[in-house]
């Protein structure tokens, strides 16, 4: 008679109810519980899928992160070896404008000696300095 309970939700004649016996409806009872797992199974499988796309986004974006620093830190280093070659330049292109001043300036006390000698009736004249 449990069984009587149990299944009287299912559409039948009551003649088709009086006939069949809880053996009858036994495959329903395993349907159900099988339909349960299914519905368990899928529903796990659906936030397992979830979790595992969201691990990966994860992972993408730390990815997307570490390359970006990367690049960062690798035109950080480019830009300090452009400012590096420029100091260095610009230090080499005032050492040489300083030798070749000091060369002018040589050239300029060596003709004004020159100049003043001539001048003084031979005599050489005193040393002047002429940087100041």
């Amino acid at each position: 008679m449990t069984h009587m309970k149990r299944f009287q939700g299912i559409p039948m004649s009551k003649s088709m109810r009086g006939l069949c016996k809880e053996e009858d409806y036994a495959f329903l009872e395993m349907s159900a519980k099988t339909t349960e797992g299914a519905l368990e199974d899928d529903w796990g499988d659906k936030r397992e899928d979830r979790v595992r796309r969201r691990l990966e986004r994860e992972r993408l974006e730390k990815e997307r992160l570490r390359e970006i620093e990367e690049l960062k830190k690798e035109k950080e280093q480019q830009w300090r070896t452009h400012v590096e070659k420029l100091t260095s330049s610009q230090d080499k292109t005032l050492q040489d404008k300083l030798a070749r001043l000091r060369r002018f300036r040589e050239f300029q006390r060596k003709v004004l000696l020159e100049e003043s000698g001539m001048e003084g009736g031979g005599q050489p004249a005193s040393h002047q300095d002429v940087d100041s």
